[in-house]
């Protein structure tokens, strides 16, 4: 199976500066990523319960949803959640040293 993230690529092409991307558009780009890091979070931190909980019989209905959903995204692609929360950050710092006001010629 071959690796659908790209963060070193990234990286590499952004201290090469090679990567340049305006900074309103970075910004929004950072902003959409770190969102979707916080879920990645919230889900790891569910499948860590998972794990370590006797039963969905013995959780609060909103938390029992949301585990429910967590755990079967995690069986249709194993591992993927664990390799989005440790790639996303690359992304981040990527762009993050790729904002730069673009040349007008």
């Amino acid at each position: 199976m071959s690796d659908e993230f790209a963060g070193e690529i990234f990286l590499t092409l952004a201290n090469e500066g090679r990567l340049i991307v305006a900074p309103d558009e970075a910004d929004s780009l950072i902003a959409g990523l770190e969102e979707t890091i916080a879920i990645l979070n919230e889900r790891l931190t569910l499948l860590d319960l998972w794990r370590r909980a006797p039963g969905l019989g013995e959780m609060p209905p909103a938390v029992s949803g949301a585990m429910v959903d967590t755990v079967f995204a995690d069986q249709l692609c194993p591992g993927r959640i664990e390799r989005a929360a440790r790639e996303l950050p690359k992304y981040v710092a990527a762009l993050r040293l790729a904002r730069r006001e673009l040349a007008v010629d």
